[in-house]
């Protein structure tokens, strides 16, 4: 790679961290370059020329966010992987540690910004957002199936409770940026998690 090359791959990763930073804050469905590239200290044209169109950047940001959120799945993973007491398949816990995430004051802004994508992608099935909402949906199925006993879940009764267990996830998540009502979607997922939870009749 040349020293040019060199310099402009740093700058564009330095630029979609700006960007991403940015789009935290004033989401991602109706970016518009200009006041982007003005908050980036860049320009629309260099913008264009290091991503090679809006398209191209929205993609990459889209991207980036999904890091963010497969850091949290490997989290999840590394903490069940680790248990020794025989809780390596427990969906409950799981689900508990999964909430505390999405529910945490500092992650406002990411899950905002998720659900505004996740939106996007099922009324815009073409271009960046194209399998955004799917990929994510598979992500999370993904993480809650390896919570679940091994001979167990492949079953469809195994499935629908991981999907009922998203669903709840997900629903409180939209309750909770909508109202800020912690306490209450608190209560709400404690209330699933202990119908799920292992040794319940």
């Amino acid at each position: 790679m040349t020293a040019s090359a060199t310099a402009d791959s740093a700058r564009k990763r330095q630029l979609l961290e700006l960007a991403y930073a940015y789009v935290l804050d004033h989401g991602l469905a109706d970016m518009s370059l200009r006041p982007l590239a003005e908050a980036v200290g860049s320009s629309p044209r260099v913008l264009l020329f290091l991503f090679g169109s809006k398209e191209a950047l929205v993609q990459a940001l889209l991207a980036r966010a999904r890091q963010d959120e497969l850091r949290v799945l490997d989290a999840v993973r590394s903490d069940q992987d680790g248990k020794q007491d025989g809780r390596q398949h427990d969906l409950a816990r799981v689900g508990a540690l999964v909430w505390e995430w999405l529910a945490a004051p500092e992650h406002l802004r990411l899950n905002t910004l998720w659900v505004q994508s996740y939106a996007r992608s099922l009324t815009d099935d073409s271009g960046p957002w194209a399998d955004f909402a799917r990929r994510t949906v598979t992500d999370w199925l993904d993480l809650l199936a390896a919570a679940q006993p091994p001979a167990h879940r492949d079953s469809p009764a195994a499935e629908a409770e991981r999907a009922l267990l998203l669903a709840v996830l997900r629903g409180a998540l939209l309750d909770l940026l909508a109202t800020g009502d912690r306490p209450r979607n608190d209560a709400a997922v404690a209330a699933h998690l202990a119908a799920i939870a292992p040794g319940r009749d």
